[in-house]
């Protein structure tokens, strides 16, 4: 069992969020990582931190990339 959780901050109709939804949904299945998606438009802290860089990944916590998923990178992280 996974001791890591993965959150994507995403927003609704943003073709790249959904794009990285889809890789982190498949890599977490895999490895059987929790994760969560977050709609920075839902809370004004978030859209002002990350507003204009969505899709971000955060791995436990802290800023692990955003725009894309770099699966080997992200697959490191969560070993």
């Amino acid at each position: 069992m996974s001791s890591h959780r993965v959150t994507l901050l995403s927003r609704v109709e943003c073709h790249a969020c959904e794009q990285a939804r889809a890789d982190v949904e498949r890599i977490c299945g895999e490895l059987g990582v929790p994760w969560e998606v977050v709609d920075v438009d839902g809370d004004r802290e978030l859209r002002a931190e990350y507003g204009d860089r969505v899709p971000v990944i955060l791995v436990d916590g802290d800023e692990h990339g955003y725009w894309s998923v770099e699966e080997d990178r992200l697959r490191a992280a969560l070993a």
